[in-house]
């Protein structure tokens, strides 16, 4: 993407993805959701957003993203959830207009749009001067979706619940090779099917290693979705490889990050791809 002037100049705030490096169904609430447990690994690699400040009161998006109504885009709606908050009244008459460099893929598993959201709520608290708290900014987030507020706390986290209660780990930096088979899942047909696993025994954070460890929706997935299967079946050839969330993305997992690009070039001709390293800490909070 070539910037414009006005886009040159303007602050861009990081919106990394995250993988899930293992998920885990240990059951269901009686409310229908979800009991979960799993391990969120931050990249160095996701969408930037920069924000325009104005006095319209308006929130704009500069470059919508296709088939997807500003009304349902999170950054939008991240946005506006922050502008009418009962603690951010100085913010109910600023806007701002939002631009957007999209590189992470829809409905992939790997949290770009819960990402751009985080990253809506966190740059728009300083440029606000709102001084909302993180745990206030989380609230929000998780009414957006599950996966946000993993994006505003920053930290690589071993997650429980619905995937809210986060806490920050150290892992060893490794480098991952990340593959979007070309096709969308949706996590509310997975997480609705009879035959999904739903009583993995609880781990705790001490006890985790990636060999004993799996992903519960990984089979299912991997059944009704024959090129996440495929991609996978590939990738196991070279590295540790698992797919992420419920999808589509699948990853390897590597000691280096020149194995993992060597591994890349190999892939078919017109794979959707990226390489990474893990950060224990966001791209977001360590670049400013």
């Amino acid at each position: 993407m070539v910037l414009d002037n006005t886009q040159a100049t303007l602050k861009w705030w990081p919106s990394p993805a995250k993988l899930n490096l293992f998920l885990h169904i240990n059951g269901r609430y009686d409310n229908g959701y979800h009991q979960l447990q799993s391990l969120f690994q931050l990249l160095d690699f996701g969408d930037e957003l920069a924000f325009e400040i104005n006095n319209t009161g308006q929130i704009t998006l500069a470059d919508p993203i296709p088939g997807v109504a500003d009304e349902d885009n999170l950054i939008i709606k991240a946005a506006k959830q922050l502008q009418n908050h009962p603690l951010a009244n100085k913010a109910k008459n600023i806007g701002c207009h939002i631009h957007l460099i999209k590189r992470l893929p829809m409905g992939g598993g790997i949290g770009g749009g819960s990402s751009n959201a985080a990253t809506t709520l966190v740059a728009l608290n300083i440029l606000w001067d709102l001084n909302l708290t993180k745990t206030t900014l989380a609230e929000i987030g998780l009414s957006l979706g599950a996966d946000v507020p993993i994006f505003i706390y920053g930290k690589t986290a071993f997650a429980e619940g619905v995937g809210e209660k986060l806490q920050g780990v150290e892992l060893a930096q490794k480098s991952y090779l990340v593959v979007f088979p070309d096709c969308h899942v949706s996590t509310a047909e997975i997480f609705t099917q009879a035959n999904l696993p739903r009583n993995t025994a609880k781990i705790k954070f001490s006890d985790y290693k990636f060999d004993n460890t799996h992903n519960d929706c990984q089979e299912l997935v991997c059944e009704r979705y024959p090129n996440v299967a495929n991609t996978l079946q590939w990738l196991l050839e070279y590295a540790p490889s698992r797919m992420t969330g419920t999808g589509a993305c699948v990853f390897a997992m590597f000691e280096q990050h020149q194995d993992a690009l060597k591994v890349q070039s190999l892939l078919p001709q017109g794979s959707t791809s990226f390489v990474a390293d893990g950060r224990n800490i966001s791209p977001l909070y360590t670049s400013m």
